[in-house]
């Protein structure tokens, strides 16, 4: 039987062709009459069909004792006219599994049982599925519904004619990539991503420094960024779900900073840890708010709407209304709610006695209330510009034994250290970062 598959799929199933009947084989020419001479010489003929009977009769006395005497029944032939036929397409989800086979012009009790298997193989599943279907003439021969990462479905015809189906396990395989670039005169999002760091993990890198450079202020074109992420890829080689960022590096013209992703047994998160194993967490974030530009700094200057100049007590970063706000450090809620010219306003109370201050929100968090607990990086609320205010912006404030200070120059202190009996873990997972990492740079 002859096997004929398209390479290109198709997604318009009106466009695709018809099978092509296999061509017979083709049949063998009449034998031409004897020659005469060979008509008029009986003793010749007679003498050819005592040598052929004598042949069958010694074959059949030497058989083996079990072979039948009747000849074994020869397979049936293939059908002539029927050839295999593959197409893949691409569906938004499990259930769209029968309308498409239907539109092949594939039988819709067949169509429901393999959209009634897959189903029952993949579960209430949502998201893009790759489904393979074979087809023997307009007969549905065999199908296959897949994850992007290989896991999913594999549906046939048993012995009886009944479709039957198998699960597929995804086929995984991780890898670590890593990507160095400069940083371009428009903006750090648009270098990374230019150097080919996805874009999903230029957040996790940027907070990777949060502590330890304002990416807005202290970068600038030229400084140069590494970053290393896993990645896992299917049997096609493509990435599948989110890459994780495990490494990361930043050189300025002031300084240099590398860190490592860790989790500590014990603790519910990996943190960043440079290479001696200290974290690069401190008491207070440099920037409570993601993606902000420095519009005002510290100190005096002329009041936008007052006119005249005033001392200015705080940073304020501009960004777009509903950005989140984040608890710089682990706090508790001292005050939340409407103050005149400071709208929407949070007041934090640190456990090391410091305080800050978040002016103009938004909106604030529904769980934020005076006397609740929260955790650094927590969302506390959102930008905005309630209050006296002229656009959307964060006005933050750092209060150390009730004096306003400079939040940008303050020390914020340094991260805890990896204990000594987990050193030797973390080292390993150093170690084989670096070594991946000098090969591929």
């Amino acid at each position: 039987m002859q096997h004929r598959y398209d390479p290109e799929p198709s997604y318009d199933p009106r466009s695709w062709s018809r099978p092509r009947p296999v061509a017979a084989p083709p049949v063998p020419p009449i034998a031409k009459a004897a020659p005469a001479a060979a008509r008029r010489n009986p003793i010749s003929l007679l003498a050819g069909v005592a040598v052929t009977l004598g042949g069958a009769i010694l074959a059949y006395a030497a058989r083996p004792a079990n072979d039948p005497a009747v000849a074994p029944t020869p397979a049936p032939a293939a059908p002539v006219g029927v050839s295999y036929d593959q197409r893949v397409l691409n569906i938004a989800s499990a259930t769209a599994i029968a309308p498409t086979l239907r539109s092949l012009g594939i039988a819709p009790a067949d169509a429901d049982r393999t959209a009634d298997l897959a189903q029952q193989a993949l579960g209430d599943t949502s998201g893009l599925l790759r489904l393979d279907v074979t087809l023997a003439g307009a007969t549905l021969h065999a199908a296959t519904v897949t994850h992007a990462d290989g896991g999913g479905v594999a549906i046939e015809r048993g012995g009886n004619g009944a479709l039957v189906a198998k699960a597929l396990t995804a086929r995984l395989t991780r890898r670590l990539r890593f990507v160095r670039g400069e940083l371009d005169g428009n903006s750090f999002y648009s270098s990374a991503v230019a150097a080919g760091v996805s874009d999903v993990l230029v957040g996790p890198f940027a907070n990777a420094f949060r502590y330890d450079f304002d990416i807005q202020r202290e970068i600038s074109a030229g400084d140069v960024f590494e970053a290393g992420f896993e990645e896992r890829v299917n049997a096609d080689g493509d990435v599948v779900g989110t890459p994780r960022l495990v490494y990361a590096s930043l050189a300025t013209a002031a300084k240099t900073r590398a860190l490592y992703q860790y989790r500590l047994p014990g603790d519910a998160e990996a943190e960043w840890f440079d290479s001696s194993g200290r974290s690069s967490r401190r008491s207070l974030m440099r920037t409570p708010v993601d993606a902000a530009r420095i519009s005002s700094g510290f100190g005096m200057r002329g009041h936008p709407i007052l006119g005249f100049r005033k001392m200015h007590r705080g940073t304020d970063f501009a960004a777009p209304t509903g950005t989140p706000v984040f608890a710089a450090g682990d706090a508790t809620v001292t005050f939340a709610t409407m103050k005149g010219p400071n709208g929407n306003f949070v007041r934090l109370r640190h456990d090391n006695g410091w305080e800050t201050l978040y002016l103009h929100l938004n909106r604030i968090a529904p769980a934020i209330v005076p006397g609740s607990r929260v955790g650094q990086g927590t969302q506390i609320g959102e930008v905005g510009t309630t209050g006296r205010s002229t656009g959307p912006h964060l006005h933050y404030e750092v209060h150390i034994e009730g004096q306003a200070v400079d939040p940008m120059s303050i020390e914020t202190g340094g991260g805890r250290a990896i204990p000594t009996a987990a050193m030797a873990a973390f080292r390993k997972v150093r170690d084989a970062i670096d070594a991946k990492r000098a090969k591929a740079m």
